[in-house]
């Protein structure tokens, strides 16, 4: 697969299995590196599963290529942190490359190399600006990013087509009856499609869902507020969670409560998927990847559209859910382990056939533009390519304070007579202790 529109130069597709993994190191949409060991025949790389899905096709042509077998090691998501953590804490690792969450690149900077000689222009020009910047700790690049995400708005097309529904819609709003772009307008569709729908007297179709029980989509929410430094500014150790547009995101939040089913205190990713899945809302803001992913029972298969995530007032925003392959210290095959992800850059296209199909090159996303089953990538694209979409905090505390802080905070939002002001003041002097 060639991507069909492409930013800066791209290099040739390599010819033969005999090329030395140093001719691979130095071409390649200018993704330049250091000379590598020609006589490298195996490396190792820790992932998750999505990683593993992501670069198997990778790792195959890079065999086929140039004799090297790339051993990717699967490890679920917790077991892969401590790994990590453990080994670059001893100074001896059994990997060469690991795929890191976004979330820790900061905790582990200091014991992987800088990919600087990686980030030339031409590359930098074919990545989100967010990942170019959230790929930087400590003024060097300590990760290439692999695939990225963002939530983006999915809709119900069987009841957004419906004659009826867009009469009776216009009727009461005032304007026709389409994805919403605004809070104002998603307000407004959710309220509109809360009903019962059997006449039993209970409600059974709501609007949307709110999620208590993980923290992202009210980050985004956050930077749809118009805020520019969610929850702290690393830089200054300032910690801006209390301020006006943080507040007015949790109002907002928390004002889709009365379209939305009951126990959004425990509601997660995998519990809004399920009623999405089962009909019982008529929007859900969830991750790109899953468009694709609807299960073949689902009572909404085949009616389900994509959009780019909502805009507040500070416009479309989104957090990117990237992944990095980054290079620990203590390795003795850096060069290679370096070459190999100049490689994997250079084919991120092979990644969009894979199960969650995600990608991390611009480009990558454009050449989806008009494919039947990628309706998604454009809403991704928009999303990530939007001014107001910022990078989680690059702290290596963030992990903590989203598991004692922003999700207890949101769980106590979402309950009946929360008082938001007072739990974001709360959640302030909560979060100077940690990082303090």
């Amino acid at each position: 697969m060639k991507l069909r529109k492409t930013r800066g130069t791209r290099a040739a597709l390599l010819g033969t299995a005999v090329l030395s993994v140093t001719a691979l190191a130095l071409t390649g949409c200018g993704a330049g590196g250091g000379t590598a060991d020609a006589t490298t025949d195996e490396l190792t790389v820790l992932v998750e599963g999505g990683g593993l899905a992501e670069l198997q096709p990778i790792a195959d042509l890079y065999k086929e290529q140039t004799g090297t077998t790339v051993k990717l090691v699967e490890l679920p998501y917790d077991g892969l942190y401590d790994r990590i953590q453990t080994e670059l804490g001893s100074g001896s690792v059994s990997f060469d490359i690991a795929a890191l969450d976004a979330i820790w690149l900061s905790a582990f900077a200091d014991g992987v190399q800088p990919l600087d000689d990686l980030f030339t222009d031409d590359v930098k020009s074919d990545l989100f600006p967010g990942l170019v910047s959230e790929a930087q700790v400590g003024g060097k690049y300590v990760g290439m990013p692999i695939f990225t995400n963002s939530e983006i708005l999915y809709y119900r097309t069987d009841l957004f087509n419906d004659e009826k529904n867009k009469a009776d819609f216009e009727a009461e709003f005032g304007y026709p009856l389409a994805p919403p772009t605004t809070w104002e307008q998603y307000t407004d569709v959710a309220k509109f499609f809360t009903r019962d729908t059997d006449g039993d007297g209970q409600v059974d179709l709501y609007g949307t869902d709110v999620k208590g029980a993980v923290e992202t989509e009210w980050l985004a929410t956050v930077s749809q507020a118009g805020e520019k430094q969610m929850v702290l500014d690393p830089a200054s150790g300032e910690v801006t969670i209390d301020d006006a547009d943080h507040l007015k995101a949790l109002d907002f939040y928390t004002s889709l409560l009365p379209y939305a089913p009951a126990g959004a205190a425990q509601l997660d990713w995998a519990g809004s998927q399920n009623l999405f899945y089962q009909g019982k809302l008529a929007m859900m803001r969830f991750w790109g990847h899953a468009y694709t992913q609807t299960p073949d029972d689902a009572v909404v298969k085949g009616n389900i559209g994509a959009a780019p995530m909502i805009a507040g007032p500070g416009g479309i925003a989104g957090v990117p859910g990237a992944w990095y392959l980054s290079v620990p210290t203590a390795t003795t095959k850096s060069d290679a382990a370096k070459a190999f992800i100049a490689f994997a850059y250079e084919h991120n296209d092979l990644s969009i056939d894979t199960s969650l199909g995600l990608v991390s090159r611009i480009s990558a996303f454009e050449s989806q533009a008009d494919v039947a089953g990628h309706e998604n990538y454009p809403a991704i694209l928009e999303t990530l390519n939007s001014p107001a979409t910022y990078a989680r905090p690059a702290t290596p505390k963030w992990q903590e304070i989203v598991n004692t802080v922003l999700t207890p905070m949101l769980q106590k939002a979402v309950e009946p007579g929360a008082d938001n002001a007072a739990l974001l003041k709360d959640a302030k002097a909560q979060i100077e202790a940690i990082i303090k």
